[in-house]
């Protein structure tokens, strides 16, 4: 590349400027928070660059990490200029002017549907620098990479376009001046700037200054003692942390003294993060080491299956010069890893019993996510188990595993589930039938991981787990509620004949077909047989490429409905062979059980076709 650079404009990311265009209109009733956001950003700059001068001295800058802000009334102007790390020109173009995430388009689109305040779901994607646009007409952002001699200045008015050109600055840092709106030149103001600070950085770790005054405590929040730290000050540093714009939905600031001494100050936030579910699982909680700031992605201080987690863990104990490599295979951060996930899942145990229906809150955000430590952290199974809560059949609300076995019927020596996406229309499945009708509860998983964690773990408080669509539904031996009036059952009807016509006529279509003791007002329901693959299993497997056929089902047939009835009636043993409508209702009850799945026809047209024919004969008699 040429030393020689002329000025070059760019083109925002397109996502970008439908971003500045929600955020600028969105947050107009609160945009104070730009400073704040600017100011969280200058502090992130200079603990990267103190973390890159631990194994580099010659990075370090020449006096002490400060953000220093500069107001001028008159011009309308706001500087926020830092001592930090800095950037260079891919660095620019990487970080203002796209937004490096996933799912952006799909975020974009769920703004402009919100009809209500926007500011929850920006909140949980992060507009950093962007927030700027709310004030300014104009930002310049002039910056120098530590270790570089190049300095860049980019320029934008948020519209769509953004400039980069060489320019001069005598240390490493970066400086964002914003040239204020008409209306908002309050924010020039000194009061005013002084205000926001107080109110949004007090907990900032580098002295914020204001000409030669120091406008925040400049110290380390979470070494104070917690008596002295207020619920707002708790909320602004969680929003510093994750960059977010709600509200803690927990605070949990504990101090380990003994053999590993750390502390930490976590927060579980209100509402889902943006990045929740992206396939890498990161940690978003900061590590420190005697305050200094190591890094927020090492997958070894928090496991994945608390990734909702924000805020920080600052470690006495760990050498200051540990890499971010090193971090992988450091005893000593197990150690606190799993010190820390035992500490969360305790407060989260009381959450569960003091606040029954906050923590339902909670669960409905990242019970699916906390769910996938059963499967991961063989160590803590129980403990995870235990906080657990599931919808089902019977309980109002959320139900944890011990009230369901509290609950369970005289004779019943199982729990008892179903597996699918969708709770409310698990709730409607015909497998249930049989179970409400003898009053035995049944728990609803709708999340893709409770597949999974159950290949894991077979059984809770010597209860066998077991789906009621796999297997022979035996309820003979569970004692049916005294309270309810038991209606005249419908004689059951001889099925043999009928059983052999559809086994003839399906063929290996299915694996066996039978009476059912699960259905009472469905004519027929597809289940997998003892020792397969769970129905709902077998459907998420095929949906992700891991595997390409499904196993035959059994065909359960009811014996008391009255379409089974009748066609057994009519199923003699010398015509069922050249009777054309036992043969489409063969197929016509196979292909309605898959229906009741959720699952669509095995051959749509040949479906038709046959339900046209038995219509037409129907309405002919």
């Amino acid at each position: 590349m040429s030393d020689v650079f002329e000025k070059e404009t760019f083109s925002f990311q397109t996502e970008v400027g439908q971003l500045l265009e929600i955020v600028a209109g969105s947050l107009y009733s609160n945009r104070e928070v730009f400073l704040r956001e600017l100011v969280s950003n200058a502090s992130d700059a200079c603990d990267k660059l103190r973390y890159a001068a631990l194994t580099d001295a010659s990075l370090a800058p020449s006096d002490d990490f400060t953000i220093t802000l500069a107001n001028n009334t008159e011009a309308k102007t706001l500087s926020i200029s830092d001592n930090g790390i800095g950037m260079n020109h891919a660095d620019l173009l990487e970080t203002l002017g796209t937004i490096a995430k996933s799912g952006t388009g799909a975020f974009i689109d769920a703004l402009k549907a919100e009809e209500k305040d926007k500011t929850n779901l920006i909140g949980q994607f992060g507009v950093g620098f962007y927030s700027a646009f709310m004030v300014s007409s104009q930002v310049d952002v002039l910056t120098r990479k530590a270790g570089e001699e190049k300095a860049w200045l980019w320029q934008s008015d948020g519209k769509g376009a953004f400039t980069i050109e060489v320019a001069q600055r005598d240390t490493s840092g970066t400086t964002v001046t914003l040239h204020l709106k008409e209306d908002a030149k309050e924010f020039a103001e000194e009061a005013r700037i002084r205000h926001i600070i107080k109110t949004y950085s007090e907990h900032i770790s580098f002295p914020v200054k204001l000409g030669d005054d120091t406008l925040n405590a400049a110290d380390a929040l979470w070494m104070r003692p917690a008596k002295d730290i207020s619920a707002e000050q708790y909320t602004e540093f969680y929003r510093h942390t994750s960059h977010a714009y709600d509200e803690p939905w927990h605070v949990m600031h504990n101090k380990v003294e003994g053999v590993l001494n750390h502390t930490s100050l976590l927060f579980v936030p209100s509402s889902q993060p943006f990045d929740l579910f992206e396939p890498d699982r990161k940690s978003q909680v900061k590590l420190y080491v005697n305050r200094v700031y190591i890094t927020e992605t090492t997958k070894d201080l928090i496991p994945a299956y608390l990734r909702f987690l924000r805020g920080i863990v600052d470690s006495q104990d760990l050498s200051l010069n540990v890499s971010r490599e090193m971090l992988q295979s450091d005893p000593q951060l197990a150690k606190i890893k799993t010190s820390i996930s035992k500490k969360v899942l305790s407060e989260l145990k009381k959450k569960a019993t003091k606040a029954p229906e906050d923590y339902t809150v909670f669960w409905g955000n990242f019970g699916a996510v906390l769910k996938e430590g059963l499967v991961e952290e063989v160590a803590l199974r129980d403990r995870i188990l235990e906080i657990c809560r599931f919808d089902s059949t019977s309980a109002e609300g959320l139900t944890s595993l011990s009230d369901y076995v509290s609950r369970m019927k005289s004779g019943q020596d199982a729990i008892y589930y179903i597996a699918g996406d969708d709770a409310a229309k698990l709730m409607k499945s015909p497998h249930l039938e049989g179970f409400k009708a003898k009053g035995v509860e049944v728990l609803l998983l709708s999340d893709h991981v409770d597949e999974f964690w159950l290949q894991h773990i077979t059984e809770h408080d010597g209860k066998s787990f077991k789906s009621v669509t796999r297997g022979a539904a035996d309820l003979d031996q569970v004692a049916a509620d005294e309270t309810e009036e038991d209606p005249e059952k419908p004689e059951e009807a001889d099925l043999s004949s009928l059983i052999a016509a559809i086994k003839a006529e399906l063929g290996e279509a299915v694996k066996d077909v039978r009476p059912s003791k699960r259905l009472t007002d469905s004519p027929v329901c597809l289940i997998a047989d003892d020792g397969d693959m769970d129905v709902n299993l077998e459907r998420l497997l095929k949906r992700h490429g891991q595997l390409d056929h499904g196993m035959p089902r059994v065909l359960e047939l009811n014996a008391s409905h009255a379409l089974i009835t009748t066609l057994a009636a009519r199923c003699t043993s010398g015509a069922a062979h050249t009777d054309d409508l036992l043969t489409d209702a063969a197929h016509l009850l196979f292909e309605q059980a898959r229906i009741a799945e959720g699952e669509v026809p095995t051959d749509p047209s040949d479906f038709a076709r046959r339900l046209g024919a038995v219509m037409a004969q129907a309405f002919s008699m």
